[in-house]
């Protein structure tokens, strides 16, 4: 693991592979075009990736700010070969770094069904159902609270 690097996306490239992973991973295997994987407020959020020593991209996760101490997680996705190996929290760990560095004592996320007992071994707790994305997929709301230390 400490061959892994954790990271914003550096240059178009790297930009178009990591919005590709987002489409390929959380869109397309429910039918939806390519453009559905990106939002208006991805401008604004922080982006981060979990790279190989090759630079080979093996995740990736998006930070945006709901407000001044909340922020929510979305499009974490881990490459299927590589999941349950760690990477998803090295991912995790990063973007609440980054969540604590900006201020945020709140972070949000809806989780698919699957994917609620790795973020509930990580602090999360269940809020209780969102929405269901493409009529088929359950999502639930989580939420994880921190102090924030006054230096």
């Amino acid at each position: 693991m400490n061959t892994l690097q954790v990271r914003s996306p550096r240059d178009d490239a790297e930009w178009e592979a990591y919005y590709e992973m987002r489409w390929r991973l959380l869109r397309a295997p429910w039918g939806q075009p390519r453009g559905s994987e990106r939002d208006t407020l991805d401008s604004s959020a922080t982006h981060l990736m979990v790279c190989n020593r090759q630079g080979t991209l093996l995740a990736v996760g998006r930070l945006q700010r709901n407000d001044a101490g909340t922020g929510q997680l979305r499009y974490m996705a881990v490459e299927t070969a590589f999941q349950r190996s760690g990477i998803g929290s090295m991912l995790l760990d990063a973007l609440e770094r980054e969540a604590r560095t900006q201020g945020l004592s709140t972070l949000l996320l809806d989780a698919r069904e699957h994917a609620v007992p790795f973020y509930v071994q990580r602090g999360y707790r269940v809020i209780g159902p969102s929405h269901i994305l493409f009529g088929s997929i359950q999502h639930y709301r989580m939420e994880k609270r921190w102090q924030i230390s006054s230096a």
